[in-house]
């Protein structure tokens, strides 16, 4: 049976934690030699596998169309981390919120671009570290080390959490009427999800990949228009789908849900070996027309 910790390796990699390098020198002190990580490579198809990142997709930190700042907000377990983006344009006129979720690996510097990216999309973007409670993801350099610490919380802490950030955000006068949406990427799909069905002041929500809540039928409870993003090749996710679409169905909500051809998991991810530009761009797009939409903006 292979080491679980390899597997954590791979898809660690996948998501863009690591290099090309990184990856291969892990695998290899895990597996106990080269041609043992070239095969864990190639037995996850990536051995041939190479990012790609077109120069426009990434929104620069300094950029003159941004305010960018990280601070810290209350929740009831204390200082809780965020990363918040405002666009400068218009005139400082309040704007649509969003709140982006992220993966197992912490408030990283991938989820701050994408947030960053809803900023310029002209959403007041605020980016919600779930590692707060740890002392924040900056205390865990080391990708594995931010993976074990986000498993170490709870799904009871995240969603408090979360609903801390909703609410603060809702409350600044730079967001508009209080209307706020969320976008969650693979775990933070997950808890993108339990936000959904438990935060009744969530205006919209995106899902990348995330797993539906279980028992599936909680999304009766959910009041937020929902847009689902799924790549046909993650069987993990994407095969919960048809149950997903049958308590969406039965339950009349607002949806809609769109499954990419051949592309996998993290495939929106630019940092990762599975990122798909075309797939990526368009699903993007979609999520800024569905915010814009259900948000009023």
């Amino acid at each position: 049976m292979r080491d679980g910790r390899i597997d954590t390796l791979l898809h660690l990699y996948e998501d863009g934690a690591f290099s090309r390098r990184d990856i291969f020198e892990r695998l290899t002190r895990c597996a106990g030699s080269a041609a043992a990580a070239t095969a864990a490579l190639a037995s996850a198809g990536l051995l041939h596998a190479e990012p790609a990142c077109p120069a426009d997709v990434r929104v620069p930190e300094d950029a003159p169309d941004l305010q960018c700042e990280s601070f810290a907000i209350y929740s009831e377990a204390g200082p809780l981390l965020v990363y918040q983006v405002r666009p400068k344009q218009a005139g400082g006129a309040p704007r649509p919120g969003v709140l982006v979720i992220h993966e197992n690996r912490g408030l990283n510097d991938h989820i701050k671009d994408v947030t960053r990216r809803a900023g310029r999309a002209g959403f007041v973007g605020l980016g919600v570290d779930l590692l707060s409670r740890q002392g924040g993801t900056d205390q865990f350099p080391d990708p594995e080390q931010a993976t074990a610490a986000y498993n170490r919380t709870r799904p009871e802490e995240r969603r408090a959490d979360l609903i801390s950030a909703l609410l603060f955000l809702r409350e600044q006068s730079y967001v508009e009427d209080g209307r706020v949406g969320a976008v969650g990427f693979c775990a933070g799909g997950g808890n993108c999800f339990d936000l959904a069905v438990n935060a009744p002041e969530l205006n919209a929500a995106v899902v990348f990949y995330g797993t539906p809540p279980a028992p599936i039928e909680q999304i009766a409870r959910m009041q937020a228009p929902l847009l689902g993003i799924y790549p046909q090749l993650d069987r993990g996710t994407t095969g919960r789908v048809p149950e997903l679409l049958t308590a969406l169905l039965a339950a009349n909500k607002t949806f809609g849900v769109h499954i990419y051809e051949n592309t996998n998991h993290a495939f929106h991810n630019d940092t990762g070996t599975r990122y798909d530009r075309a797939a990526a761009c368009d699903a993007w797009s979609k999520t800024v027309d569905f915010f814009a939409r259900h948000l009023g903006a």
